[in-house]
């Protein structure tokens, strides 16, 4: 059984067609959750990922629109107080697609976000965790 809700790696779940949790997998321990769900298919470019990313993450106002302020929001998220975060991105076979290099950096931003919550001192016992559907 594969825990979504963890602190600890790997953050970024590729889970294949014949995958999906269910069941034990998808049960947040206690505490709040936030939970955002995304299609891959919305995520075709640089632009299109942020504007999805804005809406589903309820990113603040004073969002930059570019990978930098996207790190810094999701290893933040004081305007989405939470204990654990979940990002399902759905077809995520077919996000940034055409742009593999604006990819690696997402998962590597998403990797990023789910250490820092995980072995953050002032924060402990919370998560982010990214499912790649």
């Amino acid at each position: 059984m594969t825990v979504y809700w963890t602190g600890e790696a790997p953050w970024v779940h590729h889970l294949g067609a014949d995958t999906r949790p269910s069941g034990p997998d998808l049960l947040p321990p206690s505490g709040t959750t936030f939970v955002a769900r995304l299609d891959g298919a919305e995520l075709v470019d640089e632009q299109r990922l942020f504007e999805q990313l804005n809406i589903h993450l309820r990113l603040p106002a004073y969002f930059g629109w570019n990978w930098d302020a996207l790190a810094d929001c999701v290893r933040d998220l004081a305007w989405a107080p939470a204990d654990h975060y979940l990002l399902a991105i759905e077809r995520s076979a077919l996000m940034l697609r055409e742009h593999p290099e604006d990819r690696a950096t997402l998962l590597r931003i998403l990797d990023t976000a789910g250490r820092h919550w995980g072995h953050s001192l002032d924060r402990p016992g919370r998560s982010f965790n990214t499912l790649l559907l």
